[in-house]
């Protein structure tokens, strides 16, 4: 029995219909171009021209990531750490990720020193997927910050450096900004030295920032290189201990301690008080930030007497105890009256400099040409940049000769009308402690003695260290400058302070700059207070103690033995200087 129902094919005039065999045979034809066509596309985008995808795949997952070098560390002359770099994580956040409660913002923002509205505020930008909340965390910070377990809040491994010398070497050392790369002092002036070249590594990332592997070879970092400095950490702390007590003393806005190894030419001490922390940089001035003893100039008043004697005994025009009339104590030129603090009436050439007398120093500059002057001043490095790779150093001012009236000529003999900075004045005064040789200086350690430029006679040099010697005695400017167990030779200064055009009231700088022992001399040391206003403001008595304490601790530190057997000389009221 048949129960399956059969279907008429025929009762539908459609399916009834003859189909052409043409159109069945072009059907399957353009399904085959279709799917041949489909091939060579792809055939192309993944064989043939295949670098525009693969460019834009790179694009989108494709990164290089820069793998740092180590900075190299700062060293002192024995090989204590002035500057080194320590790991200090970076604290990020995907904001439209952050879940936390009130609780955890709180202590988050307290970990990180904000202001929970500032924190709030960057967290509060859904659309951004990347924002910085705190650079250069230190270690034990990021630690405490992991352990809160707030959702969308990651570290990213940084370093930073560290300066274990504080505000006693910030001027010399300087410091980096958050890239790690130098902005004042050392770290700046041998940025390129220090910073090494960071290397790279190809990678393939996934859209959540995983890295899924390496592409390509992996270009290794080179790390910087160790610099060691001509620096004593203990003398530079030493002496800028000292500077700042005495700015503080007689309320002075602030001052400047230069110590130079006149053997190696190496800079033992650079400091200057205002300073700062390093590692706290936050509402700095640029009173802070300035390194004064290499960018300020000023007019170096009696420092300069010293050289003009030099430069007349090097010519032959006097000798130690040729004597020149100074009475009445004035002296009149081109109109312009030049005069001492006293009336000293006959001096020796080595009393003129003892009593820092301006008559017998401008009678003997007097003698002179000005282009004799212009040149050994030029020789010491007066109007000359020094030659230190020190970001800012000056060179101070010292016109032609040529256009030196009489007066300028005579005040140029004892310090106004030319410009230098303190670590000028301190070179020039190496000449007279190398028998005549003026020392180059370096702020790198050397080993060795340096090969100095003769510019006077040694004859000349000793005479003039006699005369230093003098001052620091009883009857002188400084007796102030003497030290316990060495002898020592210097040059007081007092200066007006110029404001304009002209000169202010009642302000002053007082310097005094010297050597040590006077025999056989191994550093110089040179220094300034600015504007004292505690009653006291000549140079030997604000300036000279700076002096004396520095040279008894670095002669010390140096291992240079004691040259006198006996105590200072008792103290007594110091010859107040002609300026």
């Amino acid at each position: 029995m048949k129960n399956s129902r059969s279907v008429v094919y025929t009762s539908s005039p459609l399916l009834a219909s003859r189909t052409p065999v043409w159109r069945s045979k072009f059907i399957v034809a353009a399904i085959a171009i279709g799917f041949v066509g489909l091939a060579a596309r792809s055939t192309w985008i993944q064989v043939v021209g295949n670098d525009f995808f693969r460019k834009q795949g790179e694009v989108r997952f494709a990164r290089t990531l820069e793998l740092p070098a180590n900075r190299g560390r700062i060293l002192d002359r024995n090989g204590l750490l002035l500057a080194t770099t320590v790991p200090a994580p970076s604290i990020w956040a995907i904001p439209e990720d952050v879940d936390a409660d009130d609780g955890q913002l709180a202590q988050l923002a307290k970990l990180l020193e904000l202001p929970l509205p500032e924190l709030r505020k960057k967290l509060a930008d859904e659309d951004k997927t990347f924002v910085w909340l705190k650079r250069q965390v230190d270690e034990p910070v990021a630690r405490q910050i992991a352990a809160l377990g707030v959702k969308g809040i990651y570290e990213r491994k940084e370093y930073k450096r560290q300066y274990p010398e504080g505000e006693a070497a910030a001027h010399v050392v300087g410091f980096t900004n958050v890239e790690d790369r130098g902005q004042e002092g050392v770290e700046l002036a041998f940025d390129k030295d220090l910073a090494g070249r960071a290397g790279s590594r190809r990678v393939i990332k996934d859209r959540l920032g995983r890295i899924v592997e390496g592409v390509g070879e992996t270009q290794p970092p080179v790390d910087g290189h160790d610099l060691q400095l001509s620096i004593d950490s203990k003398v530079q702390f030493f002496a800028y201990q000292k500077l700042r007590d005495a700015v503080m003393e007689h309320r002075a806005k602030a001052g400047s301690v230069v110590v130079l190894d006149v053997e190696t030419g190496e800079v033992l001490a650079l400091a200057n008080y205002p300073s700062y922390v390093p590692n706290r940089r936050q509402n700095l001035t640029g009173a802070q930030l300035r390194n004064r003893a290499l960018t300020d100039t000023f007019e170096p008043g009696s420092t300069m007497k010293p050289f003009i004697a030099a430069l007349a005994l090097d010519k032959g025009m006097v000798r130690p105890d040729t004597q020149i009339q100074t009475a009445p104590g004035r002296l009149t030129i081109g109109g312009s009256t030049i005069g001492d603090a006293h009336a000293y009436g006959l001096l020796t050439v080595e009393q003129i400099i003892q009593k820092s007398s301006n008559v017998g120093t401008v009678k003997m500059a007097m003698q002179m040409q000005p282009r004799e002057m212009w040149d050994l001043y030029t020789q010491v490095g007066f109007g000359q940049r020094p030659q230190l790779p020190f970001p800012g150093i000056v060179s101070g001012k010292l016109r032609p000769p040529k256009t030196w009236r009489p007066i300028e000529q005579a005040t140029m003999s004892y310090g106004y009308g030319l410009s230098a900075s303190m670590f000028q004045l301190a070179r020039a005064y190496s000449v007279f402690a190398r028998d005549g040789e003026l020392v180059p200086v370096t702020l790198l350690k050397t080993q060795g003695t340096a090969a100095g430029v003769r510019v006077l006679q040694p004859q000349t040099a000793k005479s003039v260290r006699h005369m230093l010697h003098l001052a620091t005695q009883a009857g002188g400017t400084a007796p102030k400058a003497q030290a316990m167990g060495y002898s020592v030779g210097g040059k007081t200064g007092t200066a007006h302070k110029q404001e304009g055009k002209g000169y202010a009231d009642k302000k002053y700088r007082g310097f005094f700059v010297g050597l040590a022992p006077v025999e056989k001399p191994r550093i110089v040391v040179a220094v300034m207070i600015d504007e004292p206003s505690a009653g006291r403001y000549f140079g030997g008595d604000v300036a000279a103690p700076v002096f004396s304490a520095t040279v008894q601790q670095t002669l010390r530190i140096l291992g240079v033995q004691p040259d006198m057997n006996v105590k200072p000389q008792i103290m007594v009221q110091a010859v107040e200087e002609s300026f």
